[in-house]
This record gives structure tokens, C-alpha cells and sequence, in this order.
């Protein structure tokens, strides 16, 4: 009998079981081969499908029966019977479609979506698979227990790896065969080859010795990230002042560390999508249009024929540079779902940076910090935390791990790249503010809240004066930010009143710069917007730290900014070294438990593993947000009639993703009772359109100011 697995209904092409599992087991086998397993790679590949030589799904699959068969729970309850190691490889299989299960108990029934259940579940005789499967031998033990920090979240790492391998082979195997060979994926160039890019790129710059330049002290640090990158694996740390050219000294540690050591790939983690778009735009420029994937809500893939194979690739990172967020990347490493999940066994090998590293989520920081410790010691990576603001990060790693520092005389260089001088003026109101600010011919005023920004800005109003934030759109905000690039550049009037969403990746340059008080880490990024390129005397630029007298509503910041007045308040240099270190030292420790606020680590204890559950509970942005389309552009208007004629598609999201902003609940409330927003479609959950156009400006973008009584009277 012909045991099958696929058939191509177009062609009449057939599969068999047996050469899918061959070429499943080969590709999971190649993959885990890059953190030295490739034996568990092959052996969940040739047992996954063995379910599939049931009498039930051969009727199926021949088309003699329409019924629905479970062919994922067999390989999962034949490696439980095996017992040994091969009991990790039953979550692999049992979910290799569902998604990772949870453990589940005893109580579980048969029939239970827990691997409990699984296993207890009766299913279809499968024992044909002996005529043509023999069981792979595991001749390797997952990893070294002595160097696991925690043993038991060390096995679910494990098994997420070995899962990512068996998910991602299953899917190419069967691509393979359905479309006949004819694969559009492009893997871009060898590590080889983008170093030789880099190290001509930056030719011209390493002659350069005069130390007592911006630029050669710039150099200074590129030269030495290139002399540590033939360091051996680690953990790293970059803490370059603002302007030290940091983005092209991590690619130059990154690419030289990863030839030496045969890495597949350098990750870039971003907390925000601006710095990831500038950032992916400098890479692409040195490196080549394919070898750079952007993986995050705004980038837009077309289905052209020329970025069809980078729409590929952002399924499972088969890039050599992936540049994505801080949420695409620990969400997949946590998720349980297959498509979250192909792609993370492309971490193992690689160079991570976590760019503007101070911006890891406290309220996930000790499960974030633990995949990040397992990634160091089982799955041959290294890890460069970058960042102007270094968080106090060493105590959290259990091994008394080695932080290598990769720039050269970090305090002198700190002290030679200081641009402004600080002030701490204290409580002031906000029209006080605004007669300050008012005297000025190019400042930057940074405030906590969207609703205080339009506030403040309101008082200011005029030529010269500009408004930025959130609730402005993402091509909204970056045409407002060319124009303010022109007014400072042109040496005119530009005062700018924007919430916190400037203080990284955007390269913007005023003399002075107003911060409401809020974390350390936050006011020195600000302070990075101070007489960046150094053209002003450092005692001719000042950053004033301020408070309001009014009280607000700022949920999530009030711990970060009793932190910054007591250490004003105790003289600390708030732009020292030492005085970040405090800070960071202070904010983990009043935290405490709630750096795991969800409680992810309890879920992984005593071989009882909760994957389901921790995938839907491991969210770094809560739902607590709806969308809202702004419908003020041609291009706009034309989304939104394809939209409500066609549904949702996952091109069409992201390109509307440029007209929209997301707003919290309780503005959702206000802005619905007014009658100023409807569903675009009963297909999309939690999207609307804005249907009072009188309700954003472009001064402004959505006014938070709306009358909840309004739609009484319309």
C-alpha cells in the first residue's frame, strides 16, 4: 500500500508519508544542528506525521471520507511510551498544528486540548508506520545541567527550539512539494561578504586619530568594537554617549564577531519603530536591499514579484540581518502558536543587539532576562546590550555571567561628548511653561501626556510652533518632523512640544530643551536632542528638568519619577554614569516582584510546562487599545473602500497601519460617545474609522478634548 501524505489537487502529484518525514527530519535536522542538536531536529521530524498511516486519514486524503482526523496526536503519545527523553519531543508533535500545549493534570480528559488530554485521547491505529519508519536514536542530552540557571525553564526553552525546527521544516517540506520546487526564497549573502561591505563603507573613516574631534573619537570606538568582535561569544555591552555613531559600531562588532565564529545572522531588537526604520535604512545602504528584513506592524510587503521572497522571509527570519521590535521578538519567544514560533530557532547562531537596551519591559524583565541567559548558554549566541543609558542588568543573570564592554574609555568619552548643561527648576504651572517657552528661538519641550502636549501647545500656538505625538498618524508625524528638520537646519524659528515619542532615533538638534520630570533614563535621552552635532557652546545649551503644579493622570510613570526627585533631590549628577546605575538599581528594586508581573516563570516547574497559557498571557502591550483609521488622504480614502468591499487582508493592515493611531479605553469611551467614530467592518475587531473630520487637525492630529455629550445632539 502507498502511504500518503499530500496531494496536489491541481497536478494529481502525490506525496508519500514516508518522503515527507525523510525531508521533514533532514530540514529539523540542519536547523538544530545550529545549537548542536541536530539528533532531536531529526528524530521529531520523522515522527510527527506518523498519525497520517491510519486507515481514517488515508480514506481522507484519497477522498473516500470527509472526516476530520487527528493524525498530531500519535507520533506525541509514541514518544511518551518510549519514555526517557523522548517525552519532550510529545508537546513538539502534539502541537506541531494546535500550537504548544499546556501541561494540563491528571483530571484531564480524553479528548482535552492539554497534552494530558492528548495522551489520553483514543485515536486511530497507526502501527503501519512500521513497515516503513524506524525510531531515530536521541544520541545527545538536551544540554548540560550544571550550566542551566533554572532547569526547568531551561527544558521549555528546549523544547520551544526543537518545535521552532519541526514547524518551520513541516511547513517548507510541504511548500516544496505543493508548489513543485518552484520556491521564490532568497537566504541573501554570506557573513563573508557583508563584512567586505562594511569594511569598505567605512574605509575612508579609520585614518582618522585626532581624539580631539567628534568624528575621531567616533572612529575610536568603531576600531575598537571591530578589534572585540574577535572576542569569543558572550554578552556584551555598547554604552556610547548620544552621537558616538553607535548603530554602525554594533554592525561592525556584529559582522566581524559573527565570520569568526560562523554565526548565521545578526538580530536587531528596537523598542520603537521609528529608530527601526531609520536604522534598517543605513544597513540596507551598506549591505544590499535583500539582505536586511524589517519585521515589525508597520513595514508593508507587497506581493510584487520582487519583494515576494522578503515576504517569505519574515515568516522565519531566513535573513542575514533582521532589524524587529521588542515585542516581535521575546512575544514569538514566549508565543505557542506555530506561526509565532517558526522563526525563533533562526535566533540560535546569531549576533542579538538590543538597541536602547534601558528600554526592556520592566514588567516582563526577569522571564526577558531569563530566554536571554538560556539564548547565551545553550544556543551558541551573543548578545550586545547598546544604549546611551545602560540599566543595571548584571545581578539578574544567575551564572555571574561577564559583561564585556566594547567602548574604549567610557567615562572620558562621556565627558567629551556632554552638550548641554542641566537645570532643575522644579514646580512650575503650565503657563508658566509657556511664557518660557515662548521666548525662545529653537526648543524642544517634552511632556508625559498626549493630553498635556495638546494642552500646552494650545497656549503656544503660532508661527515657529509645532506639535507632536501619538495622536498624529505615522506619515502624519513624519511629514511634521520634515518640516521641523527644515526649520532647524534653515536656523528659523521652531519650537516644538512633543511627548516622549522623540527621545530616540530621531536626530533632531535644538539649543534648548524642556523635560518634564520622568525617569533618569528618559531625561538623558532628551538631553540627546540638546545641541547634538555640538555646534553651540555646552554652557549656551541647557536642559531644564520641571514639574507641573497641576496634577495628572500618568499610569506606569509615577515610580520612575519619584525615583528622579529623590536623586535630584540628593545632588546627584543626574547625567553621570553612576547616577543611571542608581537609578536602574532603585527602579528593580522597589519593582520587585512585579518584574514578572504575569508570574510567566511559574508557569514553567516540576515538568508540568503551561505554553498555551503563557503565549496568551506574555503580552508586552496589553489590549487595552483600540485603532483608529484616519481618513484625511487620497491614498487613505482608496484603503478604506477596499477595505469595507473585500474584509480583512494582512497587506491591506499594514498599509492602513500608516493612517492610524491607537488610543487607550477611556479615550475610546469619550471619542464613541460622542459619536465621532464607527466599525470600519465586522470583520475587524477593535478598528474604527474617525467620522467627524472636524475632530484631527493638522496642527494637532486627534484632539483629546471631546465633549462626551456631543452625540445627544447629532
Amino acid at each position: 500500500m502507498e502511504y500518503l501524505a499530500h496531494i496536489d489537487i491541481d497536478s494529481g502529484r502525490k506525496q508519500r508519508i514516508k518522503d515527507h518525514l525523510e525531508g521533514t527530519a533532514e530540514r529539523a535536522r540542519k536547523f538544530a544542528e545550529q545549537f548542536g542538536k541536530s539528533d532531536w531536529g531529526y528524530c521529531c521530524g520523522m515522527l510527527h506525521d506518523i498519525g497520517k498511516y491510519s486507515k481514517s486519514f488515508q480514506k481522507r486524503i484519497n477522498g473516500e471520507s470527509s472526516q476530520q482526523v487527528d493524525h498530531s496526536t500519535a507520533g506525541a503519545q509514541l514518544c511518551m511510551e518510549r519514555k526517557g527523553m523522548y517525552e519532550l519531543l510529545s508537546y513538539c508533535i502534539a502541537g506541531h498544528h494546535a500550537g504548544l500545549p499546556d501541561c494540563g493534570g491528571m483530571s484531564d480528559r480524553n479528548g482535552a486540548s492539554t497534552l494530558m488530554g492528548r495522551l489520553r485521547k483514543k485515536i486511530d491505529d497507526y502501527q503501519s508506520y512500521r513497515e516503513e519508519i524506524k525510531i531515530p536514536k536521541l544520541k545527545t542530552v538536551p544540554f548540560n545541567p550544571e550550566k542551566a540557571a533554572n532547569l526547568d525553564f531551561s527544558l521549555s526553552v528546549f523544547i520551544r527550539m526543537i518545535y521552532s525546527c519541526l514547524v518551520d521544516a513541516d511547513f517548507l517540506d510541504t511548500e516544496y512539494f505543493m508548489k513543485n520546487g518552484q520556491v521564490e526564497r532568497d537566504s541573501g549573502n554570506s557573513m563573508n561578504v557583508l563584512l567586505k561591505r562594511l569594511e569598505k563603507h567605512i574605509s575612508g573613516w579609520l585614518p582618522n586619530n585626532e581624539l580631539n574631534t567628534v568624528n575621531g573619537r567616533r572612529t575610536e570606538i568603531l576600531k575598537y568594537c571591530l578589534k572585540n568582535g574577535e572576542k569569543g561569544r558572550g554578552l556584551f555591552r555598547l554604552t556610547v554617549p548620544t552621537g558616538g555613531g553607535k548603530t554602525i559600531d554594533s554592525l561592525a562588532f556584529a559582522l566581524r564577531h559573527a565570520v569568526k565564529h560562523h554565526m548565521s545572522r545578526i538580530i536587531y531588537v528596537i523598542p520603537y519603530t521609528s529608530i527601526i526604520e531609520q536604522n534598517a535604512e543605513v544597513f540596507r545602504e551598506i549591505l544590499g536591499e535583500g539582505n536586511v528584513l524589517e519585521h515589525h506592524s508597520n513595514v508593508n510587503f507587497e506581493s510584487s514579484e520582487e519583494l515576494k521572497p522578503m515576504q517569505l522571509a519574515s515568516e522565519n527570519w531566513d535573513k542575514p540581518v533582521i532589524v524587529t521590535t521588542n515585542v516581535q521578538f521575546f512575544e514569538s519567544l514566549f508565543a505557542s502558536k506555530s506561526s509565532k514560533c517558526r522563526k525563533i530557532h533562526n535566533i540560535a547562531n546569531s549576533v542579538i543587539i538590543f538597541d536602547e537596551a534601558q528600554m526592556l519591559p520592566n514588567d516582563y524583565l526577569k522571564p526577558c532576562i531569563s530566554m536571554m541567559e538560556e539564548l547565551l548558554n545553550h544556543y551558541r549566541t551573543s548578545i550586545v546590550l547598546c544604549t546611551a543609558t545602560q540599566p543595571a542588568l548584571t545581578t539578574f543573570f544567575k551564572n555571574e555571567t561577564e559583561i564585556i564592554e566594547l567602548c574604549p574609555r567610557m567615562k572620558e568619552q562621556f565627558t567629551f561628548f556632554e552638550r548641554a548643561v542641566f537645570q532643575n527648576i522644579g514646580k512650575i504651572t503650565e503657563e508658566q511653561l509657556a511664557e518660557r517657552l515662548a521666548k525662545e528661538t529653537q526648543a524642544l519641550c517634552i511632556v508625559n501626556t498626549k493630553k498635556r502636549a495638546q494642552q500646552l501647545y494650545r497656549k503656544l500656538k503660532g508661527k515657529g510652533i509645532y506639535h507632536l505625538s501619538t495622536t498624529m498618524y505615522p506619515k502624519h508625524r513624519r511629514c511634521v518632523l520634515n518640516k521641523i528638520r527644515d526649520k532647524l537646519q534653515k536656523q528659523e524659528k521652531c519650537i516644538l512640544i512633543s511627548t516622549s515619542l522623540v527621545e530616540a532615533g530621531v536626530d533632531l538638534d535644538f539649543q534648548n530643551v524642556y523635560r518634564q520630570l520622568a525617569g533618569v533614563d528618559s531625561i538623558i535621552q532628551a538631553a540627546g536632542r540638546c545641541n547634538r552635532e555640538g555646534r553651540r557652546a555646552k554652557e549656551n545649551s541647557v536642559v531644564t528638568i520641571f514639574q507641573f503644579k497641576e496634577k495628572e493622570y500618568m499610569p506606569g510613570q509615577r515610580q520612575q519619577m519619584d525615583i528622579t526627585e529623590n536623586l535630584l533631590a540628593e545632588d546627584w549628577d543626574i547625567s553621570s554614569l553612576e547616577c543611571i546605575e542608581e537609578y536602574f538599581k532603585r527602579l528593580y528594586h522597589f519593582r520587585g516582584e512585579n518584574l514578572d508581573k504575569k508570574r510567566i516563570m511559574d508557569e514553567f516547574k516540576k515538568r508540568r510546562y503551561n505554553f498555551a497559557k503563557v503565549g496568551k498571557e506574555f503580552k508586552l502591550i496589553e489590549e487595552n487599545t483600540k485603532t483608529i483609521f484616519i481618513n484625511r488622504e487620497d491614498e487613505a480614502e482608496e484603503l478604506l473602500k477596499k477595505m469595507k468591499q473585500s474584509g480583512y487582508t494582512k497587506s491591506g493592515m499594514r498599509k492602513a497601519g500608516q493612517y492610524c493611531i491607537q488610543i487607550y479605553d477611556r479615550e475610546f469611551e469619550n471619542l464613541h460617545g460622542a459619536g465621532m467614530i464607527r466599525p470600519v467592518s465586522e470583520d475587524i475587531k477593535d478598528f474604527y474609522e474617525l467620522v467627524n473630520a472636524e475632530a484631527y487637525t493638522e496642527e494637532m492630529g486627534l484632539s483629546l478634548e471631546i465633549d462626551t455629550g456631543m452625540a445627544l445632539w447629532t
